[in-house]
């Protein structure tokens, strides 16, 4: 299980992030290919800035702002992404390999 950032679609004066993102995208896939024969599924969370101590430093009318774009006016929290990792551990969807959720309430979308 890897966890990159929306960031691998694209993000202008981000061009360092956003190849470190579209590396964990390419890392993800060719682990799925090299280990798809011994079973071993690999996949990736990507969410979007998630409401954590890291964005402490930003105004709260940043944060206003930044939660109205997305769909749902609301930015992800951790749990979000812990039950989208728990979603990849379960069992039940050992047969998904090389693939990477967007987390991002469908703001990638447009």
């Amino acid at each position: 299980m890897n966890i990159g950032s929306r960031a691998y679609l694209g993000s202008p004066r981000h061009a360092h992030y956003v190849a470190s993102k579209a590396a964990v995208v390419g890392l993800t896939r060719t682990m799925a290919l090299e280990l798809r024969t011994r079973q071993i599924a690999v996949n990736a969370v990507a969410p979007g800035p998630v409401r954590t101590p890291f964005l402490s430093g930003r105004s709260e009318e940043n944060l206003r702002q930044l939660a109205a774009s997305y769909p749902g006016g609301r930015l992800p929290e951790a749990d979000d992404v812990a039950q989208a990792v728990a979603f990849f551990a379960d069992p039940a969807t050992r047969f998904v390999t090389g693939q990477v959720l967007l987390l991002d309430g469908g703001r990638s979308l447009g």
